[in-house]
């Protein structure tokens, strides 16, 4: 294995064809702003500037504490908000102000890591920049743990690479988690795709009871196999609330027997090479139950069937 291929590891210049580009250039299902295009058409096309407009937007609810705010508990149902435009819905209820002027922290949509990666990949799909947003396991937020995090990606057109951008790392964040890389180029190292996280553990050069979620103390190989499938339908753009649960996701502390550590296996290394296997990521997204999103998903932190 070369070292450009190993886990982690970040991807040098590539040609990626255009109808991939074209696909993720346009909105999702999750990334349409609906009634709200005009909005996001008066934004600018800077990627920094759209990561520090999303920063404004909202806030993360595990966090609100470092601003120096209290949010009601009413609100944190916010947290459970996928599409864009509904998140839009909401920020413009309490604040009819240009997306460009931020709110104030009590003001800000509550969410989670998914609503500023939905909300950074809608607007740089709405000024004609590909994105995407990829689910994996961030190591900047509680070493040693690597916890469950997604964050969005671009087409660097002049670079030729996808570049891993943290909207969520505003100021207050990066002090209080002691970021010192830039959030507009995340190494990969520091966050490693679900398909690199696998491929490690599967390697036996990481353990895989230090990828999850430090609320519930949830980890192991088992919750990586459900970052794969939410990753998969992020690449096929549905970007899903990081509770959400459907499909060939595994029970919490399952063990996985060996077809399925196998379906695993193929999921991890098409993820890792996406544009190398878009077609059949594509494909298999479309035909496998176990994969596609359906019209109700299970919510595990409200416990309930939603409709999507």
């Amino acid at each position: 294995m070369t070292i450009a291929n190993r886990p982690g590891a970040p991807e040098g210049p590539a040609t990626v064809e255009q109808p991939r580009l074209d696909f993720f250039r346009r909105p999702g299902a999750m990334t349409t702003a609906g009634r709200y295009a005009a909005r996001l058409d008066a934004l600018p096309r800077d990627v920094a500037a759209l990561a520090r407009i999303a920063q404004g937007l909202a806030i993360h609810e595990f966090m609100v504490s470092a601003y120096g705010v209290t949010v009601p508990a009413e609100r944190k149902e916010e947290s459970h908000i996928r599409a864009l435009d509904r998140m839009l819905d909401r920020i413009l209820a309490e604040d009819v102000r240009p997306l460009t002027e931020a709110r104030e922290p009590r003001e800000r949509l509550v969410g989670a890591c998914n609503h500023f990666a939905v909300l950074l990949v809608g607007m740089l799909r709405a000024k004609g920049i590909p994105a995407r947003a990829r689910w994996g396991f961030a190591s900047y937020f509680n070493p040693p743990f690597f916890e469950d995090h997604v964050l969005g990606e671009y087409w660097n057109a002049g670079q030729m690479r996808w570049v891993r951008v943290d909207a969520q790392l505003d100021e207050v964040f990066r002090r209080a988690s002691k970021i010192t890389f830039d959030p507009l180029d995340v190494p990969h190292d520091r966050f490693l795709i679900a398909g690199d996280a696998w491929g490690l553990c599967r390697a036996g050069q990481a353990d895989p009871e230090k990828f999850g979620i430090f609320k519930g103390d949830l980890r192991g190989l088992w919750f990586i196999a459900g970052s794969l499938v939410k990753d998969i339908a992020a690449l096929n753009k549905m970007e899903m609330l990081p509770w959400d649960v459907w499909g060939a996701m595994p029970e919490p502390g399952a063990e996985l027997p060996r077809d399925q550590v196998r379906f695993f296996d193929r999921l991890a290394a098409l993820t890792r090479a996406p544009d190398q296997f878009f077609e059949e990521i594509r494909r298999l997204y479309e035909a496998d139950d176990r994969l596609r999103v359906p019209a109700t998903v299970y919510n595990a932190v409200r416990k309930q069937a939603e409709p999507v």
